[in-house]
């Protein structure tokens, strides 16, 4: 019996677990230290964000660590960037101690569950001291100093993205009431051309008294472009004028290129700490066609492990790479959202998805694997910014499988094309019997280039739709290229109808396309510089691009259309 009572229990021969809660701030934190009973095993702490304040916490563990089989199992509630010292400090202790970094979110609502009658700094620690006595989260992993700082400055360099945003954001602001005309004729005012433009005639005045040989010497401004802007100008309801206007112009625009020095050199230094990571899978991020060092930092600073995600669809998730319906609220013209508009996700982080954006545009030339994804979505209808969210989400499915299998890009992993080095995905399924055979757009290998087709004559412009119908050898049309090759301002003044709109490069008027006749209806409406055409007549609301026009102007369907177009303008089928 008494061999039985000295015998340890299963309790006693365990470890003694406590959980140690810190809620963080700029300025302090506050610690709370909870058994595996949830009763305290300490008085609550408050720890200034000083070496003294950290050396008192120190003693405070080491006191309990005097204790039997003690194991500290630390959750911190990582609130920005104010628990990287504290976190750095608690790793270095010779003491039993695991440490997992929480998301505020997350625990500020484990915190509402258990305590939902009280908010504050005692509140939250002993919530996240609870957590860890409770619930035992794994252990998150030490980051490298090489990875802090990479982190450190893709963070410095979100924010200064964001401000550069912000201060084109207040210029203009500024040249609504200095030069309103401006923004119709330059839409993006952070342009180095614009803004040098602005530092040199800082207001509509000086643009009008300037001369056009030193306009055009701005590199970008088009003898056009410059003409435009001086006939503008010279007509410019702006209400702010004189010196002051100049002066403000020129400060806003010296803030802006500050800003943009500012974040050329972070760039710069993003690299050199992307450089000086140590050797891992992440390193071949770079295989994939489109990523490059830029993008492949950026990535690896806000992912910082691979290990966080179980599936290539949570990658996605967290960095909202993905179109998503938004049919709520109306446009800026006051219409309802049409049905089925779809827009990139906004959730995620504003610096990766502009990498990713970029990195999208290349590798839907340079990507097998990314390429056919995109063609099939623009032959599908979807307009360019969401087929270019389906090429964003399918690199970060190959970030995911490239890191996770620590292996290359292979371009031949999978028949991205065809034998015969077609796009497998590309254009239009439209089918076709030759010879008893099923032949599909993408695979026919007969191409029409600008010397095969015959010059147009008014007698084929004049022609109902059954004169653009192809022949049965369907050649394989790249839309997007077909388009580039086209403005929609040359093909309103090839069928004569641009002289009847009204306006300059936003133009209205009545509708070529359902034949209004009411000549001084303005329910159509043409972007010249966007290329991009809508008729607000509610039994028409025929809207797209210039192949979506010609189309809809001639009653062809799509495919048709774009044989006529290219037979029309003497234009390329394919690159």
């Amino acid at each position: 019996m008494a061999m039985l009572l000295d015998a340890p229990t299963r309790e006693e021969a365990s470890a003694q677990m406590i959980g140690v809660g810190i809620d963080t701030a700029r300025y302090g934190h506050r610690v709370t230290f909870l058994r595996s009973d949830r009763q305290p095993a300490a008085p609550p702490l408050d720890v200034e964000e000083s070496h003294a304040g950290y050396q008192r916490l120190r003693q405070a563990l080491e006191r309990l660590a005097r204790e039997p089989r003690v194991q500290f199992h630390v959750r911190l509630d990582a609130a920005g960037q104010y628990a990287a010292n504290l976190e750095q400090f608690l790793r270095g202790l010779p003491l039993p101690l695991e440490i997992s970094v929480g998301q505020p979110a997350r625990n500020a609502a484990y915190r509402r569950v258990h305590y939902p009658k009280r908010k504050s700094d005692d509140t939250d620690s002993r919530a996240v001291a609870r957590f860890a006595v409770v619930e035992q989260p794994a252990a998150t992993p030490a980051t490298s100093a090489e990875l802090l700082m990479l982190r450190e400055v893709a963070s410095q360099l979100d924010s200064q993205v964001k401000q550069t945003t912000r201060l084109v954001n207040q210029l203009h602001g500024l040249m609504a009431r200095v030069f309103p005309e401006l923004a119709t004729l330059a839409p993006d005012l952070g342009a180095q051309w614009v803004l040098r433009l602005l530092e040199q005639y800082p207001t509509p005045e000086r643009i009008a008294r300037a001369r056009q040989a030193s306009l055009t010497a701005i590199p970008y401004l088009t003898d056009k472009k410059a003409a435009a802007l001086q006939a503008a100008a010279c007509q410019s309801v702006g209400s702010l004028r004189g010196p002051f206007a100049e002066t403000l112009v020129r400060q806003a625009v010296g803030e802006i290129r500050l800003s943009q020095q500012i974040e050329k050199r972070l760039s710069e230094l993003l690299l050199e700490a992307y450089d000086a990571l140590p050797k891992g899978p992440h390193r071949l991020l770079t295989t994939i066609p489109g990523i490059g060092r830029a993008t492949a930092a950026v990535l690896v600073a806000k992912v910082v492990s691979i290990d966080r995600f179980a599936t290539a669809e949570q990658l996605v998730s967290f960095f909202g790479a993905f179109p998503e319906e938004n049919t709520s609220g109306y446009d800026r013209r006051g219409r309802p959202v049409p049905p089925r508009t779809m827009q990139m996700s906004r959730q995620g982080n504003d610096l990766v998805r502009r990498y990713l954006w970029m990195a999208a545009q290349s590798a839907i030339v340079h990507n097998p694997a990314v390429r056919p994804l995109y063609l099939r979505q623009r032959a599908r209808g979807k307009r360019g910014d969401v087929a270019l969210g389906h090429a964003m989400r399918k690199l970060l499915h190959l970030v995911f499988a490239i890191w996770k299998t620590a292996r290359p890009f292979n371009p031949a992993h999978h028949p991205w094309e065809s034998a015969d080095g077609s796009k497998t995905a590309a254009g239009h399924r439209q089918e076709v019997i030759l010879q008893g055979k099923v032949v599909t757009a993408a695979t026919c290998k007969v191409e029409v280039s600008a010397a095969a087709v015959n010059p147009p004559t008014p007698a084929t412009l004049a022609a109902p739709a059954a004169a653009a119908t192809p022949s049965p050898l369907r050649p394989h049309v790249d839309y997007a290229f077909l388009r580039s090759q086209i403005t929609l301002e040359r093909v309103l003044e090839h069928l004569r109808l641009l002289e009847g709109l009204r306006g300059s490069r936003q133009r209205r008027g009545a509708c070529p396309i359902h034949g209004s006749q009411n000549l001084r209806s303005r329910t159509f409406s043409v972007n010249l510089d966007r290329d991009v055409f809508q008729c607000f007549d509610g039994a028409c609301g025929t809207a797209g691009n210039v192949l979506d026009f010609w189309a809809a102007f001639h009653r062809l369907p799509l495919y048709e259309a774009a044989l006529h177009l290219a037979q029309t303008f003497g234009l390329r089928l394919n690159p």
